[in-house]
């Protein structure tokens, strides 16, 4: 393969490199902290999803506010990632780390306590706003602390791996926990591992925070949450119809105001979110593989967490193992692709996993009300584990490639802000369009049991197809864009152009 057609772009260790003295003696340790702060931010998107059932029984729960729990989660961390990646920066990675911790536990523990719904909802609110400061002070300093070389690819790896297995680990301990304590300790687990974090991470971690222009964009921070608040409620009011004014109005107005966003971003000396950050086509491309594969990922699990409970009738412990096989294929890809990345590139796999993910979640769509979980199920959730990895184990080295470490936070913060705000456009968007797939079919069958059950794998297999359409548009948008050139190398003279 010659240069000009592969176009990976991936750390390597020069041989001829004098060894780094600077690097931090206890990096890996660092990394496991760094690697449990990512599990626990990544894993709380999907871990209430197997106990929603229970958790609505209890507090009287509409499907509606349901969806929400799961919704105002991702929407929250995802608006705030900019805010919290500037705040990392200027404020202080350490300090940032920290108070996120903190803040995250609190939250969970309010959450685990909820005595109502709207308790719950407050709580999963918070939870998203304080991983929203957790998430890009954890990946700013892993970018700080592995700047190069062959230490570099093992730790995105790692990284990568929790960040596409996460939401298969959540499925799985929320089925441990809902069926062995109760649905309340799928919150109250993040407490004892808040705890973990923060003590191991205090003589861990050093400080460090970006210079020179330090002043926050407080009506770009405005622009994007309200933005974005408006695009996600207005694709949850499409299940009521997509030519309502409530619709049509919030959808609107939230393009209207993303478009706000930026426009004051390329006038203010001090924006939220810089466009040189995602003005590279490079990282511009990982951006967008990156929502598309969130709004893929935690929209379709989602719905499959539903199919086996409701459906097939599983508990929540078997309906987290019959998730725990994408999570294995997972851990088995991620480590394997690590060890091709530096001779395949990125690109490749980047292309080819979409179209893998895709596929598995096409193959779900046939599920029928019997549930062949074999045929019907097993195979599509192997061919996503392998997709997922493909694109998650390179993604976030890609999405970070020649950032300055001004903008380290920022840029951090726009990878985790693209897979959040895709989870909550994709599950919004999907439950829309399932709740219009049960309604169809109700209104052509008599009302039965059994026709019930049916109108409801027909909505689940809608999203599905819906999900794997959106996951499937990712990889053309790899193909062409990931493309890096001599000019997205120079700030970092060990990323190299491998062919």
């Amino acid at each position: 393969m010659t240069s000009e057609t592969s176009t990976a772009s991936v750390p390597l260790s020069r041989p001829t490199a004098p060894v780094d003295h600077s690097a931090h003696p206890r990096r890996w340790w660092l990394l496991a902290v760094l690697a449990l702060a990512q599990l626990m931010v990544i894993l709380d998107g999907t871990i209430v999803n197997i106990a929603l059932p229970d958790a609505q029984r209890e507090l009287g729960m509409s499907d509606g506010d349901r969806t929400w729990v799961v919704t105002i989660y991702a929407l929250a961390f995802g608006s705030l990632l900019l805010l919290g990646g500037r705040i990392a920066d200027y404020w202080g990675r350490k300090r940032s780390f920290l108070l996120g911790m903190v803040g995250f536990a609190v939250a969970s523990a309010i959450g685990g306590l909820a005595v109502n719904t709207e308790m719950l909802l407050l709580a999963r609110g918070l939870q998203g706003a304080f991983a929203a400061l957790l998430a890009p002070a954890s990946l700013a300093i892993l970018t700080i602390t592995f700047p190069s070389g062959k230490d570099r690819i093992k730790a995105f790896a790692v990284y990568g791996a929790i960040g596409g297995g996460g939401a298969a680990v959540g499925l799985l301990l929320g089925g441990v926990l809902t069926q062995y304590a109760s649905w309340n300790w799928c919150l109250l687990v993040n407490v004892p591992i808040a705890l973990v974090a923060i003590i191991a991470g205090i003589p861990l971690i050093k400080e460090s925070r970006a210079h020179g222009n330090t002043r926050y964009d407080l009506p770009g921070a405005i622009l994007v949450v309200a933005g974005l608040a408006s695009l996600v409620y207005g694709f949850a009011q499409a299940e009521n119809g997509w030519g309502r004014v409530e619709t049509i109005g919030f959808l609107a107005l939230g393009v209207v105001l993303l478009a706000a966003f930026v426009l004051v971003e390329s006038k203010v000396s001090n924006p939220l979110l810089p466009l040189r950050v995602v003005a590279n086509k490079v990282r511009g491309g990982a951006f967008l593989v990156s929502m598309l594969t969130g709004s893929a990922l935690l929209g379709g699990l989602l719905f499959l967490a539903f199919y086996f409970q409701i459906v097939l009738g599983y508990t929540p412990l078997q309906s987290g193992f019959a998730s725990l096989p994408m999570t294995i294929t997972i851990m088995i890809c991620a480590p394997l692709l690590s060890q091709f990345l530096p001779r395949v590139g990125v690109r490749l796999p980047m292309t080819l996993g979409p179209v893998i993910a895709a596929a598995g979640l096409f193959w779900m769509s046939f599920i029928t009300v019997e549930g062949n979980y074999a045929l019907e199920v097993l195979p599509g959730v192997i061919l996503l584990g392998i997709g997922l990895a493909m694109v998650f184990v390179p993604l976030q080295n890609v999405a970070l490639a020649g950032i300055d470490e001004h903008d380290a936070g920022v840029a951090s913060a726009a990878v985790s802000a693209t897979q959040q705000i895709g989870g909550s456009i994709g599950t919004a968007l999907f439950t829309a369009l399932y709740t219009a797939a049960i309604a169809t079919y109700l209104a052509a069958n008599p009302v039965s049991p059994t026709v019930q059950l049916e109108a409801l794998v027909s909505g689940y297999s809608t999203a599905f197809v819906w999900a794997a359409g959106l996951m499937l548009l990712a990889a053309p948008i790899s193909f062409f864009l990931v493309r890096p050139n001599k000019a997205d190398l120079l700030k970092n003279p060990d990323v190299v152009h491998m062919g």
